[in-house]
């Protein structure tokens, strides 16, 4: 499956019911996780592999990973009714591979280490006030779970993430910056729609 067939796939999923601040919930665009998901598989980490959605929300990683033909997928997410959503998504992606979903703290992962090889992730920002390094702390359990990861971060983060990689004896060997496509979810949001600059990284762990 090309990966534009994968983003029309993904189009027109539910997001979050009630989308929380604290949280960062925000709905993962498809053309995003289809672009991060296409360039997983070329690079070997999807097909045949077990593969780990963290903080998974409405499941659109997740389901994007599971119609490469992996191994298996689980799906992690502390939000019980995001769970719900992402389990109605899979109705109606009906993806080749099912996807096991999960409910917990990404950043206190229950997983063994390195139980999966490829981690992929949107995690929140950390934009919120009280909510700083939350990215952080994702990317601390993908170090402890996974050979691999693809994870989805503010513009500018380039630097934060090449030196917490090298720090945890990994690299960064990929990067690229894409747009996201945000609806207005909250109070402070101004527009009926806007769009925010990302970059997204590809890290080989140890």
């Amino acid at each position: 499956m090309g990966k534009r067939a994968l983003a029309e796939r993904l189009h027109g999923l539910a997001g979050f019911p009630d989308p929380d601040l604290r949280l960062e919930q925000y709905l993962t665009p498809p053309d995003l996780a289809a672009h991060v998901l296409h360039l997983a598989d070329l690079q070997g980490d999807i097909a045949d592999k077990r593969v780990l959605d963290l903080g998974t929300g409405t499941g659109v990683l997740a389901l994007a990973a599971a119609c490469r033909d992996p191994a298996r997928v689980l799906g992690l997410e502390r939000d019980a009714d995001a769970l719900t959503v992402a389990r109605e998504n899979e109705r109606t992606v009906v993806p080749e591979t099912p996807v096991d979903w999960i409910r917990g703290d990404a950043t206190r992962a229950p997983l063994a280490p390195n139980s999966v090889e490829t981690v992929v992730m949107n995690p929140p920002f950390g934009a919120q006030s009280g909510n700083e390094g939350a990215d952080r702390a994702f990317l601390t359990t993908a170090v402890s779970v996974a050979g691999v990861s693809y994870s989805i971060h503010n513009a500018g983060s380039r630097e934060f993430v090449e030196s917490f990689a090298a720090d945890e004896g990994g690299t960064v060997t990929h990067a690229f910056a894409a747009e996201f496509d945000v609806p207005r979810l909250y109070d402070h949001h101004e527009r009926e729609r806007g769009t925010i600059e990302v970059e997204v990284f590809r890290i080989e762990w140890g």
